[in-house]
């Protein structure tokens, strides 16, 4: 006789175990967006961004369930009827039978979570998260440690642009490319703000997304005039690797499918990653030969 599936319920039980809400940050919205918990769940899909093409992939496959990392609520609405956009993935998710479910910062931090998977593929080893969370050294924002091998500034970013998802934006870069790079910090989407944390580590290389002009040029010129060897002031300036956000918070999928099927234990659910490309830009045209 076959097992029943999970319920809902259950598999959410499962997530919350790995991704627990209250490490979340306090201004974040995660947990279970739509559905019913006692409905049985047999497939879940995983994707980056709850946009209408990810529901569309998920009503198509038959999916129970989808596990985003982006919320579809970050702010407070005052209606989800289907005249408004979000409301419209709402009511096509539950007309199809299928729940929503978000871990957000609070996959962020978790062991095996964003910021891990993209450890592992830039490949750090003896790594620690950059910001600990005070209740739990293993848990917290981004990690930092070793290269698996010492290399070049550019033959890290090489490795970065291949081992991530092909975006419009690939990976722009900020440092002497021949600068030797043996140690790195990443923390996965925006994180301009942890520039300090990351000085404090003295990485020689910041992988992050969405970096903007003037927090990347402030930050390095400030590290660079407060460098304790003036004949080397690049010396304790990180170098950076800015990456598209979708494409820094993807890997973690695959580590949240198996992690996931893991927890339920019994085999009743099938997991899949959604390899579509959600990032908005789709274009990225080259300056003119001068």
């Amino acid at each position: 006789m076959n097992a029943a599936p999970p319920t809902l319920a259950d598999v959410v039980s499962v997530l919350e175990d790995l991704y627990p809400p209250s490490t979340a940050e306090g201004w974040d919205a995660v947990g279970l967006v739509a559905g019913d918990p006692s409905r049985p769940v047999r497939k879940v899909l995983f994707a980056v961004d709850p946009v209408a093409d990810v529901v569309a992939e998920a009503v198509d496959w038959g999916a129970d369930l989808v596990v985003t990392h982006h919320p579809l609520f970050l702010r407070g609405v005052h209606s989800v009827a289907a005249t408004t956009f979000k409301g419209a993935v709402v009511h096509r998710l539950l007309t199809a039978g299928c729940g929503l479910y978000v871990a957000h910062t609070n996959a962020d931090s978790a062991p095996r979570g964003v910021a891990d998977a993209l450890a592992d593929l830039v490949g750090l080893t003896d790594r620690r998260p950059l910001v600990a969370h005070v209740e739990d050294v293993d848990r917290g924002l981004g990690r930092v440690g070793r290269l698996d091998h010492p290399t070049t500034l550019r033959e890290f970013a090489e490795r970065v642009a291949q081992v991530l998802p092909a975006t419009a934006q690939g990976v722009r870069v900020a440092g002497d490319l021949d600068a030797p790079v043996s140690t790195a910090a990443v923390v996965g989407g925006s994180g301009d703000s942890l520039f300090d944390a990351v000085r404090a580590t003295a990485a020689d290389v910041y992988v992050t997304a969405d970096l903007r002009h003037h927090p990347a040029s402030e930050l390095r010129e400030r590290a660079a005039f407060e460098s304790p060897d003036p004949e080397r002031p690049q010396a304790g300036t990180p170098s950076l690797v800015d990456v598209a956000h979708f494409a820094s918070e993807w890997p973690w999928l695959a580590y949240a499918a198996a992690d996931l099927a893991t927890g339920l234990g019994d085999g009743t659910v099938t997991t899949k990653v959604s390899t579509l490309v959600t990032d908005p830009w789709t274009h990225r045209l080259g300056s003119p030969e001068r």
